[in-house]
């Protein structure tokens, strides 16, 4: 039986490895032991130390009751400390984790398999794809893993997980690559497309290793899905081809991750929808809504229309068609396959930041009006993009709360519409309706697509 296992193990390396059966007993008795004495020292524990600001006195600043009722209502800063893995990416200490692991936090240190400790920084974080890139101080001549191309990766391959799962030390398990395109599946805050190993991963395995039998790196472990919270078999991994956009990105002092802008909604075609569209098998994403601006509109791109690939990958969700996206990365040009009415064309789509035009032109409110502070921003395709907004918003969006915003119910991102009966088209609109509008203020809002009315008193 060991066997038949090994030369399985064997036969699923890479095209560009040498396929043969085991030479000989020592050969057979190593296991995957050489494997893992070359990639462990590559793998870091990570230890993030967070502190949470305390709640404020209500009675704070003010002039009378603030000596009176010291420290009443107040709390001191919390200390939380999140424990996790990474991957060294480069000699001179460039390391990538989960953001889950270290986005937030003030304190990072990260502990080498040999023992050695560093300092670390984030050089660049994403909540949605939960990633992190980090650079250790003082770093040179560390041990690190090459990016493999995770498109390439075959459901049925051997791959082994590395990791400090409860934080007991480094530890590897193995197992095969269950599924790929898994988009929607991963818990926490990852969204998007990913690797499903059942390699064991346990808390402390986030921001770890998965390779392949090679000892290249084709994913970093995020999450598991468990009802227990221990391993069940069915585990995620973010693809190295992201990492390799991070890593790009980071190393050129972007501070915040930029994804391609697609001015686009689309949704899954299922059999039904294949079925009215002519479609010999549900796959793709039909398009629902263009922004004028899109660049897939400008390329000829129209409602109605299925992507059924990106650079000849087959894309089927929403999720996929933004990481197809994200790893091309902007300033390239990315291959669309176009289905309408039974034609089938492959376009040239450029791959582009949301326009920042025409400008935001932020405006904050006086302390002569009743919100003052409450700041709003001009829609643009690039504030639809940083707010989530539906592709056909106009107008403002409200961006900063200000003093009182909050305390009548507004969230950052509405869009104000109507107030006491004025349309609000400008800051100018704005501004007039929130000054002396009267002891009632009924004032209407889209928030999430729906349209919501507030009502408070001055």
């Amino acid at each position: 039986m060991l066997r038949l296992i090994l030369c399985c193990f064997l036969l699923s390396t890479a095209a560009y490895a040498e396929t043969r059966v085991p030479q000989s007993q020592a050969e057979i008795s190593l296991g995957f032991a050489p494997l893992v004495k070359e990639a462990a020292p590559a793998v870091v524990n990570i230890y993030a130390r967070i502190v949470r600001p305390g709640r404020a006195s209500p009675f704070q600043g003010d002039p009378f009751f603030e000596e009176f009722f010291r420290g009443f209502g107040s709390t001191r800063p919390r200390v939380q400390n999140s424990l996790g893995s990474g991957v060294i990416l480069s000699p001179d200490g460039i390391v990538v984790s989960n953001y889950h692991v270290v986005g937030q936090a003030t304190d990072i240190r990260v502990v080498l398999a040999d023992r050695r400790e560093f300092s670390a920084q984030v050089l660049l974080g994403d909540q949605e794809s939960d990633l992190a890139i980090l650079q250790l101080e003082g770093a040179e001549n560390l041990p690190y893993l090459t990016l493999r191309d995770s498109d390439r990766v075959e459901v049925g391959e051997l791959v082994l997980a590395i990791g400090n799962p409860f934080g007991v030390g480094q530890t590897v398990s193995s197992g095969i690559v269950s599924g790929l395109a898994r988009s929607g599946a991963a818990s926490g805050n990852a969204r998007g497309y990913f690797i499903q190993t059942d390699a064991p991963i346990n808390p402390g395995n986030s921001g770890g290793a998965l390779i392949d039998v090679n000892g290249r790196l084709i994913g970093i472990n995020t999450s598991i899905l468990s009802r227990s919270g221990g391993s069940n078999g069915i585990g995620f991994a973010i693809p190295a081809n992201l990492v390799a956009q991070f890593v790009e990105q980071a190393t050129v002092g972007a501070t915040r991750f930029e994804r391609p802008w697609a001015g686009m909604a689309g949704q899954p075609v299922d059999a039904d929808l294949a079925a009215s569209l002519g479609l010999g098998l549900p796959q793709g994403i039909v398009i629902s809504d263009l922004h004028a601006e899109s660049p897939f509109a400008k390329a000829g791109l129209q409602v109605g229309d299925v992507i059924t690939h990106v650079d000849n990958l087959e894309v089927n969700t929403p999720s996929e068609m933004v990481f197809r996206m994200s790893v091309r990365g902007i300033g390239a040009t990315a291959q669309i396959t176009r289905f309408r009415a039974g034609d089938v064309a492959v376009l040239d789509v450029p791959m582009i930041a949301a326009p920042n035009v025409p400008p935001r032109d932020p405006t904050t409110l006086s302390d002569r009006t009743i919100l003052p502070g409450l700041t709003v921003e001009r829609i643009n395709p690039a504030v639809i993009a940083d707010y989530n907004l539906p592709l056909s918003a106009q107008g403002l969006v409200i961006t900063d709360l200000g003093q009182f915003g909050g305390r009548v119910g507004i969230r950052l991102g509405d869009i104000p519409l109507v107030i006491n009966g004025q349309e609000i088209d400008t800051p100018r609109d704005l501004r007039r309706a929130l000054t002396n509008p009267g002891r009632r203020v009924e004032m209407d809002v889209l928030r999430l697509g729906q349209r919501l009315r507030l009502r408070f008193r001055t």
